[in-house]
């Protein structure tokens, strides 16, 4: 599938977007802790590799 999922555009869904198994992850820029240091990412720019996404929406502790 070439077509892009972009987060920016599920935002404005009117029904919840839940991702199932072999979906594509829609694109985002996020900040992430990266070695001691906050860095922005972008998901894009891990195409072709493997990614853990981890999301913790309620309160982020360092672990």
């Amino acid at each position: 599938m070439d077509e892009k999922l972009y987060a920016k555009d599920l935002a404005g869904c009117p029904t919840v977007y839940c991702a199932t198994r072999d979906d594509q992850a829609p694109l985002f820029t996020a900040e992430a802790l990266i070695n001691g240091n906050i860095e922005k990412i972008n998901l894009e720019d891990y195409k072709g590799k493997w990614v853990i996404l981890f999301f913790y929406p309620s309160d982020f502790t360092f672990v």
